[in-house]
């Protein structure tokens, strides 16, 4: 599909103005008051490229980084080593400027990268078959949930742990509002998932949304819980952190039906909050109705392997107002840095990232247990865990930045029961005399 642009005619314009019912373009902007509409911008003045730079930097340099910092702040964002074979060739022209592959026969380069990371994925979750990426994982999140309402045998009840990403379940709610379609089980953000399975788990329940690792670091068995999601008809939707999977088994062994993440944490920088990289993949039977692009490998009249974007009957540029999603575009570049990212590193690289994250996280944890007036709460974990603090966290965090490390999260904001709780991530850039600084800090203001 091409794009061009074409000028708008003073006729055109006119009819336009006509139909609206306007006399001008002026008059569009009444509503803006005459003050706002043309303001005084009181700019500085004018600088040499030189200078600017040189003010840019001094800005930049006024913000706290993980570069050069001691960084333990994760909460769904993940600051991980990305491998130099990534941004050199992902910002190769031909993928940094590509844009929609709907033309195969000048694409195939986009679209093999593309057919390669929904392989990847597919290996990585356990699952049968993955999508060419949505924005973020808080939008894969939202439509697991249109799918399983439209894929269930009955019901249109959607129930969500009180332990899925807050932003996740935030944009859930924003996607499925005026639609009708009942959202429990995080009214309580202080029950458990099996609690909130006893109180809203019936058969017209669609699907469940649930995290492993959830937003609280805690890892679970969840064959037994998907047993009990399915035994009412209903669709088990699971949250991932990629790289746990380098270390746990993949949701596809304990019966997955969805499987949803942020890939960020595989080869995409921290990038101030994005752009991300909404994983999606899922069971066969349910190919049909996954939300935006599918890249198949097919080929063509000589019998040569060729790829190209498929079963197009969903997608809403075709079906429109009958489509079940109005998702139709990808992360493809996010997608090809986490391609790159695990092609780099291969299955034991992948596996060696993930056991230094869950060994020195565990050692951060243990030597935390140790301080008077702290408590983790977190039993079982991969890289992230709860600490009760004697103290409110953002006192705390005040006080370690002070000392260049950039603290937990403050739990506060989502989980009132945790008023003094600090989610703790720790990564494989974490170093021995980073995480012991934390502690001696930790320890200085108890």
């Amino acid at each position: 599909m091409s794009h061009r642009f074409i000028p708008i005619t003073d006729a055109d314009r006119a009819q336009m103005l006509k139909t609206i019912g306007v006399s001008s373009v002026d008059t569009l902007f009444d509503d803006v008051p005459k003050e706002a509409q043309y303001p005084d911008l009181n700019l500085p003045p004018a600088l040499s490229e030189m200078d600017l730079l040189r003010t840019l930097r001094d800005m930049a340099a006024k913000n706290a980084n993980a570069g050069e910092h001691a960084y333990f702040l994760g909460a769904g964002a993940y600051n991980h080593f990305v491998p130099a074979t990534v941004p050199h060739l992902i910002f190769r022209s031909e993928f940094y400027t590509a844009y929609t592959p709907y033309q195969p026969e000048i694409s195939q380069g986009t679209l093999q990268t593309i057919f390669e990371y929904q392989s990847m994925i597919c290996d990585l979750t356990g699952m049968d078959a993955a999508n060419a990426s949505h924005y973020d994982a808080a939008t894969a999140a939202a439509e697991a949930a249109v799918m399983a309402i439209n894929s269930a045998r009955t019901g249109r009840k959607i129930i969500v742990s009180p332990t899925l990403h807050p932003h996740y379940r935030e944009t859930m709610r924003t996607y499925l509002q005026g639609q009708d379609i009942p959202i429990v089980g995080d009214e309580d953000t202080s029950l458990s998932l099996d609690q909130v399975l006893d109180k809203h788990l019936d058969n017209q329940t669609a699907g469940v949304l649930a995290a492993n690792p959830d937003f609280l670091g805690n890892v679970r068995d969840f064959k037994p819980l998907a047993d009990r999601i399915h035994a009412v008809g209903a669709l088990s939707i699971i949250s991932v952190y990629p790289i746990s999977l380098g270390l746990y088994q993949p949701p596809g062994d304990y019966d997955a039906d969805i499987v949803i993440g942020e890939g960020q944490s595989l080869g995409n920088a921290l990038g101030f909050g994005g752009p991300y990289l909404g994983i999606f993949a899922c069971k066969e039977k349910y190919l049909r109705r996954v939300a935006g692009r599918l890249v198949g490998e097919t080929v063509d009249k000589q019998g040569r392997r060729g790829f190209v974007l498929t079963l197009q009957a969903r997608e809403q540029h075709i079906r429109r107002e009958k489509a079940t999603s109005n998702i139709c575009t990808n992360e493809a570049l996010n997608a090809l840095a986490a391609c790159v990212y695990l092609a780099t590193l291969g299955k034991q690289g992948l596996r060696d990232v993930a056991e230094l994250c869950y060994q020195k996280a565990h050692y951060a944890a243990s030597e935390i247990a140790k301080l008077g007036g702290y408590r983790v709460k977190t039993q079982e974990f991969f890289n992230e865990f709860v600490v009760e603090c004697p103290r409110p966290v953002a006192e705390i965090n005040r006080a370690l930045y002070k000392q260049g490390i950039i603290g937990g999260y403050d739990l506060s904001h989502d989980y009132p029961h945790l008023k003094n709780g600090m989610l703790i991530a720790v990564t494989e850039l974490n170093t021995r005399s980073q995480i012991d600084a934390l502690v001696s800090a930790l320890g200085a203001l108890d």
